[in-house]
């Protein structure tokens, strides 16, 4: 789909200047005269991005823009202004005001196509971050609802996907790798939304129904986000994260590198979390038992080069930044 631009001109030889040249360059273009017709093509069509002059009739180029920028729905619409003006004032009080660019006529093709491209790029990225915070914030919020429903896991989620993430940093990361740890983390057992809260609060020993019930949430947690694009790089975190290095893990009893490698990090961060809060079968280890718990189970239940990151982050007391909640 091809990107819009307003163009808001009352000069019509300039204003069809504008548009050949978006034109060419694969853009559709809407017009206007003035702000006002402007506001009313927006009544129906809103622009991926809005170039308008400063200097028009009936409603100037500043007074149009405060207008967009009092509605919600438009105020991501990126603004650039163009005018003759190229005195300092004018410049000063279209950057204050908030706009994205000001270019000063006459402008040629190239930095015209710069300012509109570069504009649209950002804006995008910005959509991206934005849209990735709002999952954040929603996935957090679902991942907490679950915790509530077991009395000794509060505090797991951020816990867990902090450590995750110390652990990812030793190995030198990308921020791309380091947001499906995130992702992954806050995540990891989603799966026992479906798990009786009967079970999950359960003091003492389960038997084996209430086991096999236990040992399906990672299949089904990596069942539930599947169909959500945004998460597929998540699923191997959220379904394997319980598989063991020796294979003796579950749901699948796969091992090595069978794995993901994220899973293997999550899975290390998941035990160290679990071991050093209290649970009824057990009273809680320190984070130095803990520590060397992790260290003695490298090669079996653990990767043990994953295991070398996370002593590494250890040893910098990256796992001591969250204080103990249970």
């Amino acid at each position: 789909m091809e990107d819009t631009i307003l163009i808001v001109e009352d000069n019509p030889t300039l204003r069809e200047g504008l548009c050949e040249i978006l034109e060419f360059e694969g853009f559709s273009t809407l017009t206007a005269g003035n702000g006002q017709e402007a506001l009313d093509v927006m009544a129906t069509q809103l622009p991926n991005l809005i170039l308008a002059d400063i200097s028009m009739p009936v409603m100037d180029g500043f007074e149009f823009f405060g207008h967009v920028r009092e509605r919600e729905d438009w105020l991501k619409i990126p603004f650039i202004f163009l005018s003759a003006r190229s005195d300092k004032p004018d410049i000063l009080k279209g950057k204050k005001l908030g706009a994205e660019d000001y270019l000063v006529k006459p402008v040629d093709h190239d930095e015209l196509i710069t300012a509109v491209r570069s504009r649209m790029e950002r804006n995008e990225q910005l959509a991206i971050v934005q849209l990735r915070d709002s999952y954040q914030s929603s996935l957090l919020m679902l991942a907490n609802a679950i915790e509530l429903r077991d009395r000794y896991t509060r505090g797991h989620v951020e816990r867990v996907t902090m450590y995750s993430l110390a652990i990812a940093e030793e190995l030198g990361w990308s921020q791309d790798r380091l947001e499906i740890i995130r992702f992954g983390g806050i995540l990891h057992d989603v799966g026992k939304i479906h798990v009786r809260e009967t079970t999950l609060r359960k003091t003492g020993p389960l038997d084996d129904k209430e086991w096999a019930e236990i040992r399906q949430h990672p299949q089904i947690g990596a069942d539930m986000i599947k169909e959500v694009a945004y998460l597929k790089p998540m699923d191997g975190i959220v379904r394997y994260h319980h598989e063991r290095f020796d294979g003796k893990g579950y749901p699948y009893g796969i091992g090595g590198s069978e794995i993901p490698i994220e899973a293997r990090i999550v899975a290390i961060a998941d035990s160290f979390d679990a071991i050093t809060s209290n649970r009824t079968y057990r009273p809680k280890l320190t984070f130095d038992e803990a520590y060397l718990e992790i260290q003695n189970c490298a090669g079996d239940r653990y990767d043990p080069e994953m295991v070398d990151a996370f002593k590494q982050a250890y040893m910098k007391t990256r796992f001591a930044q969250l204080p103990k909640l249970s």
